[in-house]
């Protein structure tokens, strides 16, 4: 078994709490293979970052924690006047599977709307 390196920078934690399905809809990433979720933040990260998240659904008291990587960055003064942020890959794991199924249910209809998001 291999010790973690004590330099090695520990994953920032982030909650996010969605109160709504059109924040929600706005902010999960459905192009990524096990889902993501978009969280606006002026913190620096760069692409693969691990990144603790604790992700709170609308109508739903409890907490998700998600042990994702960063997998999207929208700079500063992004063009359409985007919200600076970062877009976190979920884990290829079973938890990440059944959140995505989650999210995906909570959303229906909406996943195939042309609507814009907070990334693509």
């Amino acid at each position: 078994m291999s010790t973690p390196n004590p330099n090695a920078p520990r994953p920032s934690v982030i909650q996010l709490a969605i109160k709504e399905k059109a924040a929600l809809y706005a902010a999960y990433i459905p192009l990524f293979t096990e889902g993501g979720v978009f969280i606006p933040t002026a913190r620096d990260y760069k692409l693969g970052d691990d990144v603790y998240v604790l992700l709170t659904l609308p109508e739903d008291p409890q907490r998700y924690p998600i042990a994702g990587k960063v997998a999207w960055i929208t700079p500063p003064r992004a063009a359409g006047n985007r919200t600076q942020g970062v877009g976190i890959r979920f884990p290829a794991d079973e938890k990440s599977r059944l959140l995505k199924m989650k999210i995906e249910e909570a959303l229906g209809a909406h996943l195939g709307s042309e609507r814009p998001t907070q990334t693509i």
